[in-house]
């Protein structure tokens, strides 16, 4: 937390939260319309390194940017010592566990995502090992290594409805927050 003039501990007014998964669980929609109902800043990852160049190149075999981890943290720090941010990434174990007052990791049942990710060009290796992740439940067990198991909770997201639920349930979470120091 930002330390306050006086040496104490300065306080968040306004809770972070970590929503992660599989590709195509539903993350961005899940944080965007969040924010929308709560007012809090949604930070997508994916595209603050690509706005930002916070990464090392490109990765061919998987079509996608390598993330500097330590430039992306450096880039956040500020912000999430302030509060209020909704962060939207399909890892997280990297961040600060310092950041986070929910981690929220959304499932798919795997025929779901599967048609998901093939409608966005997913083939291959990379279609193959974002499911396997989802068979696994990597990302879960990754947020549980990395963060108190009591912030962590896993949600549904096979459809709409499941959407409209977890962003009226996180809403009330955020309604009810207050900072416990």
């Amino acid at each position: 937390m930002a330390q306050n003039g006086g040496g104490g501990r300065k306080k968040r007014e306004k809770p972070n939260i970590l929503i992660t998964g599989t590709p195509g669980t539903g993350k961005t929609t899940t944080a965007t319309a969040l924010a929308e109902a709560i007012q809090l800043r949604h930070i997508n990852i994916g595209d603050l390194v690509k706005e930002k160049n916070l990464h090392d190149g490109w990765d061919d075999q998987f079509d996608c940017y390598l993330i500097n981890e330590d430039l992306v943290c450096d880039e956040l720090e500020d912000l999430m010592e302030e509060g209020g941010n909704i962060v939207d990434y399909h890892g997280g174990d990297f961040f600060p566990e310092r950041w986070f007052d929910r981690v929220v990791v959304l499932q798919t049942e795997n025929s779901v995502l599967y048609d998901r990710l093939t409608k966005r060009g997913y083939a291959g290796q990379k279609l193959t090992n974002n499911i396997e992740c989802e068979i696994f439940q990597v990302l879960l067990e990754e947020a549980k290594g990395s963060y108190p198991e009591e912030i962590v909770v896993a949600m549904r997201s096979d459809c709409i409805e499941d959407i409209n639920m977890n962003v009226a349930t996180l809403t009330d979470w955020v309604r009810s927050w207050s900072c416990q120091s």
